[in-house]
């Protein structure tokens, strides 16, 4: 039978602070491990190959639409909002959604822009149109619409300044192509009906 020191200090108060670290320890381990995940969830993904933007004058009431429709038949516009690889980042009505609320203040936005983003490359014709869907100011709208290729750098591909006369006008900008490799062909601004609507533009 072998006996205990007598002469050994048994301290239960630093038996208890060294488990309480243990226990801070292994909290701070599991804090780190749920962390990361959660800021992974913040991340957007801006991944895009071509840029597609109308402009229009700031703080004018007018609506412009912006319709995409890509090889495989798929149109994006306010109605579809995600087509294929085709997204709307922005469907600007005007001065209807111009007020932004930050931090209890209103803020206005007057920059009128539509903004459609190719988030891949999809071989084929895409055909760009523009729709006025509203004309409050009754005046001809003159809009600026550019495609710009994004990787590997940024790159202005197309540009032209296009009038809308009238609501319900429905305009073909653009016709292009693109290839396996997604360079960029202009073909025409040959007419085609994107939207739903009974036109007075075509």
């Amino acid at each position: 039978m072998i006996r205990k020191n007598r002469n050994t200090n048994f301290d239960p108060f630093t038996d208890l602070l060294f488990n309480i670290l243990l226990g801070f320890t292994f909290l701070f381990f599991i804090t780190i491990l749920f962390i990361n995940p959660i800021s992974k969830i913040g991340n957007v993904n801006l991944k895009a190959e071509y840029i597609i933007t109308v402009d229009w004058k700031d703080t004018l009431p007018d609506d412009v639409d912006l319709w995409v429709q890509d090889p495989n038949g798929e149109i994006v516009s306010y109605l579809k909002k995600d087509a294929g690889w085709l997204h709307l980042d922005r469907d600007d009505r005007g001065v209807i959604n111009d007020k932004v609320i930050i931090n209890g203040k209103e803020v206005i936005y007057p920059i009128n822009r539509e903004v459609v983003t190719l988030r891949g490359i999809i071989p084929g014709e895409y055909i760009i149109n523009l729709y006025l869907y509203e004309n409050k100011s009754n005046q001809p709208v003159r809009t600026k619409v550019i495609i710009e290729k994004v990787n590997p750098t940024l790159k202005m591909v197309f540009i032209d300044n296009i009038i809308l006369d009238q609501k319900d006008t429905e305009i073909t900008i653009a016709r292009f192509h693109l290839n396996d490799r997604g360079d960029f062909s202009f073909t025409s601004n040959q007419k085609k009906i994107l939207t739903p609507y009974d036109l007075k533009g075509f």
